[in-house]
């Protein structure tokens, strides 16, 4: 159940993390739209200080056309300041996703650091022969998509009695070796495919030896 429980977190992972990319590139849109729209400091600064200029320099004319996005009384302020506060309130909720996503992915990996410690201590338990037999059944699993007792024997050049002992023995120590009758006669030896997605052979016989 824990092999299976991975299988279904590591698909978990790929989607976070594809959902984690999408989101991140949305900010990004966002806060780049944010600094087109932000009005020049110095011109703010320009127009604040024209308004303590001694009047007399100056001759009458014609008023200027005004820039109808900003209002006099305020002296610049943008006039569509709830806009640009939704939109804040818009890029924190993103941001608050975004904590949640990376929160959730990395529960996940911790779960995968635990459970490869598991593999490591469950293959630390086998026999150098067991260990053996185990790496011969995944590697004609890989090569074959099963194997049986026969072909394993000729292998290992082993009787297939003494095949059937340590297939046994491994299943009782807790290695997701499985066994499916074909036509109600024939056995079809395999590794899970659970334990083939969290770690590669040689990944196992690493951990084993730490």
């Amino acid at each position: 159940m824990a092999f299976k429980k991975v299988g279904e977190d590591i698909g978990l992972i790929d989607k976070e993390l594809q959902e984690l990319k999408r989101e991140l590139n949305n900010i990004k849109q966002i806060i780049q739209e944010l600094k087109q729209t932000r009005p020049p400091t110095h011109k703010l600064e320009n127009k604040a200080s024209s308004t303590h200029m001694p009047a007399n320099n100056y001759s009458i004319g014609p008023l200027k056309y005004q820039n109808i996005l900003y209002s006099i009384g305020n002296e610049g302020v943008p006039t569509d300041r709830q806009t640009h506060r939704q939109t804040h309130q818009q890029t924190q909720n993103l941001i608050k996703k975004e904590e949640n996503s990376i929160n959730n992915a990395i529960e996940i990996l911790d779960s995968l650091d635990s459970l490869k410690r598991e593999i490591r201590l469950k293959f630390k338990k086998l026999t150098a022969q067991e260990v053996l037999v185990f790496s011969t059944l995944y590697q004609l699993d890989e090569e074959l998509g099963s194997t049986d007792y026969k072909t394993l024997s000729k292998k290992l050049n082993l009787t297939e009695s003494s095949i059937r002992d340590y297939i046994g023995r491994l299943i009782k120590k807790g290695i997701p070796v499985e066994k499916n009758k074909i036509n109600n006669k024939n056995i079809r030896l395999s590794i899970s495919s659970n334990l083939k997605k969290i770690a590669t052979l040689h990944t196992i016989l690493q951990l084993r030896d730490l």
